[in-house]
C-alpha cells in the first residue's frame, strides 16, 4: 500500500489561513447583504444559491468531478456512504445565516472570535474521537494550549462595552456557527475521501445547505414578511463564490491537518482579515482598537503553539 503523503506543515497552514481570510470577507459581504434586505437568513440563501449555481456550471466540464459525482450517487444507492456525510452543508447554512444576522451589526472581528470559540472546542473534540478523515489526532499539550489561547482571544473580544451594546443571543450564534464549521470540515473531508473528489464533497455541501436555507427562508418570510428589494451592487453576491472556494480547499486540506489545526489556521486568517476590514469599514457595535490588537496577538500565539513539532 502506498504511504499517504502529507503536505508540508507551512503549506497546509497557509491554505488554512487563506480559508480564514475568505471566510472573513464573506462574513462582511453577507452581513451587509443581510442588513440591506433586512433578513440574514435570506441573505444566506442567496449566498448558497450563487455558489451552487457556479458548481453546477463547472462540474460538468471537469472529468474528475463528473467521476466523483458518479461515485457519490453509487455510494448513496449502495449505502456505503452514510447519510451523515451528506449533511456538512447544513452547518454551512448556519454559518452564512449567522453572518447575515451578526457580522453586519457587530462587525467581522466579534463574529470571528465567537466562531473561534466554537471551532476550537469542537475541533479538539472531533480530532480526539477520530471524526476527521485523518483519524484520531493526538491531543498534545500544544493543541490544548493553542485552544486555550484561542478562548482567551474570545474573552478579550467581550471586554469593554461589547456586552452592554449587544444582546447575549447575538454573541452566542457565532459560537454555534464555529462548532458547525468544525463538524462540516470533518464531514466534508470524509466525503471527499469516499468519493476521491473534494469538489464533489463541496457540491453536496452546497446542495444540503441550500435545501436547509430554502426551508428556513420560507419560515422567516412567513414570520417577518418579504425582505426588502435586492440591492444592485454585484459585489454583494460574490459571498457564495468565496464559500465554494474555501469549502473546496478545506475538504482537500483536512486530511493533512486534522480538524483542529485547520480550524486554528483559519482562525488566524479570519482574525487578521476581520481586523483589517473592521478598521477600514467600522461598525457601531464593534470592539475597540486595543481589543483588536490583543485578539490578533493571542490568536497568532494559539496557532504557533498548536503546530506539530518534528520528532
Amino acid at each position: 500500500m502506498t504511504e499517504k503523503r502529507h503536505l508540508p506543515t507551512w503549506v497546509a497552514l497557509g491554505g488554512a489561513v487563506s480559508i480564514g481570510i475568505m471566510t472573513a470577507v464573506q462574513a462582511r459581504i453577507n452581513g451587509v447583504l443581510g442588513v440591506r434586505i433586512g433578513d440574514g437568513i435570506v441573505a444566506g440563501l442567496i449566498s448558497f444559491a450563487v455558489g451552487l449555481a457556479f458548481l453546477l456550471i463547472v462540474i460538468p466540464v471537469i472529468p474528475s468531478a463528473r467521476a466523483g459525482v458518479t461515485r457519490l450517487a453509487t455510494g448513496i444507492r449502495s449505502r456505503t456512504i452514510p447519510f451523515w456525510m451528506l449533511l456538512g452543508g447544513t452547518c454551512g447554512a448556519l454559518t452564512v445565516s449567522t453572518q447575515g444576522l451578526v457580522a453586519g451589526v457587530l462587525g467581522v472581528s466579534l463574529f470571528t472570535v465567537g466562531v473561534v470559540a466554537g471551532q476550537t472546542l469542537h475541533g479538539l473534540l472531533l480530532d480526539r474521537i477520530g471524526f476527521g478523515p485523518s483519524g484520531v489526532v493526538a491531543v498534545t499539550p500544544g493543541r490544548v494550549i493553542g485552544g486555550a489561547l484561542a478562548l482567551v482571544a474570545v474573552a478579550i473580544s467581550l471586554g469593554g462595552d461589547v456586552l452592554a451594546t449587544a444582546p447575549l443571543w447575538l454573541l452566542l450564534l457565532p459560537f454555534l456557527a464555529g462548532a458547525g464549521i468544525a463538524w462540516q470540515a470533518g464531514a466534508n473531508g470524509r466525503l471527499a475521501r469516499a468519493t476521491a473528489s473534494p469538489i464533489t464533497a463541496t457540491l453536496m455541501s452546497f446542495i444540503a445547505g441550500t435545501t436547509v436555507l430554502l426551508v428556513a427562508s420560507g419560515a422567516s418570510i412567513a414570520i417577518t414578511g418579504m425582505p426588502a428589494a435586492l440591492p444592485t451592487e454585484p459585489w454583494l453576491y460574490v459571498g457564495g463564490l468565496l464559500g465554494f472556494a474555501y469549502i473546496l480547499l478545506g475538504a482537500w486540506l483536512v486530511p493533512h491537518t486534522g480538524v483542529l489545526l485547520l480550524g486554528l489556521g483559519s482562525v488566524l486568517g479570519q482574525l487578521t482579515a476581520s481586523i483589517a476590514i473592521d478598521l477600514l469599514w467600522p461598525v457601531e457595535a464593534g470592539p475597540a482598537l486595543w481589543q483588536l490588537i490583543a485578539m490578533i496577538v493571542v490568536a497568532v500565539a494559539s496557532v504557533v503553539v498548536a503546530l506539530p513539532r518534528r520528532r
